[in-house]
């Protein structure tokens, strides 16, 4: 018996920081993926979010969603959040969930690419509920492209979401439902190794960043500085 739990004491010893490595690597990926997605929207003027825009956000939320099954529905996805603490900071990149997107498959393609910029600390702090449903728990419209901004009215730039995927089909100011996110404690737990969770990170300085997300940080404070 004793050498039994001796053996199972050296598994657990050899394969939890293997497990930890994997977990770290997909969390590098996703945020990774997201710094790629800003990348594209803000060099392509088609869908680049306007510095009008940038100057009001209060966070950023990323996500990269996959269609599910045939139909022309989004079932899985996942993203991080960004917010701008009260020393002007932005926050380290939180990891979220999202899911049941509703804004069609970009281009025909198999995953939507969403970028949402709040404008007010009160809506960011609305992400800390379970879930957050983007247009019912705050209103959400289509975001101004960079060369329609001149023409958009400041309603529209007032307006608590404002939301920027790849498909043509939505123009600035049209309300939008984008489908819920939510909070992935858990995973910010595993990847920043620490037990603080969603309010701490986005506002708090308890966290060093790692080499990893600081090229997101740091793109996300260039357009908002």
């Amino acid at each position: 018996m004793k050498s039994l739990l001796f053996l199972f004491a050296c598994c657990a010893a050899t394969f939890a920081p293997l497990a930890r490595a994997a977990d770290t690597a997909e969390f590098v990926t996703r945020v990774e993926t997201c710094e790629a997605i800003l990348q594209e929207f803000m060099g392509d003027r088609d869908y680049a979010i306007p510095p009008a825009v940038w100057e009001r956000a209060r966070a950023v939320v990323i996500t990269s969603q996959f269609r599910a099954g045939i139909v022309l529905g989004v079932k899985g996805g996942w993203g991080v959040v960004l917010a701008k603490k009260p020393d002007g900071q932005w926050s380290v990149p939180v990891l979220i969930k999202a899911s049941e997107g509703s804004l069609g498959l970009q281009l025909g393609g198999s995953k939507v690419e969403t970028i949402m910029i709040i404008t007010d600390d009160a809506t960011t702090r609305k992400l800390y509920q379970t879930r957050f449903n983007v247009g019912v728990d705050a209103k959400a419209v289509a975001g101004p492209r960079w060369a329609e901004v001149e023409s958009v009215n400041k309603e529209i730039l007032e307006s608590p979401v404002l939301v920027y995927t790849k498909n043509k089909g939505l123009f600035a100011g049209a309300t939008v439902k984008a489908g819920y996110i939510s909070r992935d404690d858990a995973s910010n737990r595993r990847y920043y190794n620490t037990m603080y969770t969603m309010p701490e990170l986005l506002f708090g300085n308890f966290v060093t960043p790692t080499a990893d997300v600081q090229p997101l940080m740091n793109l996300v404070s260039g357009y908002a500085p």
